[in-house]
């Protein structure tokens, strides 16, 4: 997928790190990756997803975007987090997701050193995306804990249930134990 004309070949990844992310559709979304930054120049960056073939997401190389392979999806929806790829920096922002764009994606990533000739691409992430027409997600955060729901009307009776048997009440009673010691 990386052709320039400098030799280019795939090797083993140092790095290989796997994230679940979940978003509803018409919002925009961050696919997570960073290169390992050892005053190693990213020469480029790819972005796939694994269903597309020859095509993909995003591509950067010759310190610019290359839309020569993108799918006609993609066009003027994604863009780098950070352009100037500070610390390794190469995530992804996916703009205006539907429910078309859910499937796994992955980080691939070609550093060089100034002297070298040959440009490595390793996989640096993948990101299982999952995306939903509201109302069907339910994100409920109960304290340190965060419970995902693809919900119809029952899942969201029980996790309001749950809360209040298991958070509020308790907090309650110990409210209500607290202040009659004081009286």
């Amino acid at each position: 997928r990386y052709n320039s004309s400098k030799s280019c070949s795939v090797s083993a990844h140092y790095r290989d790190m796997t994230f679940q992310l979940y978003s509803e559709s018409g919002h925009s979304v961050t696919l997570p990756c960073r290169a390992p930054n050892d005053d190693i120049t990213i020469t480029a960056v790819e972005w796939t997803r694994t269903d597309l073939k020859n095509e993909y997401v995003f591509f950067y190389r010759n310190k610019g975007f290359d839309p020569a392979n993108q799918h006609p999806s993609f066009k003027n929806r994604v863009d780098l987090q950070d352009r100037q790829m500070k610390d390794g920096d190469v995530s992804l922002i996916l703009k205006d997701v539907t429910t078309a764009d859910s499937g796994t994606y992955e980080c691939r990533v070609a550093q060089r050193k100034t002297n070298e000739e040959i440009a490595t691409l390793n996989l640096i992430s993948s990101i299982n995306l999952s995306v939903v027409v509201p109302p069907d997600l339910w994100v409920v955060y109960l304290g340190s804990h965060v419970f995902v729901y693809y919900a119809v009307n029952l899942l969201y009776f029980i996790a309001v249930i749950f809360f209040v048997v298991f958070v509020a009440f308790p907090f309650f009673m110990t409210f209500i134990n607290f202040v009659w010691v004081l009286l």
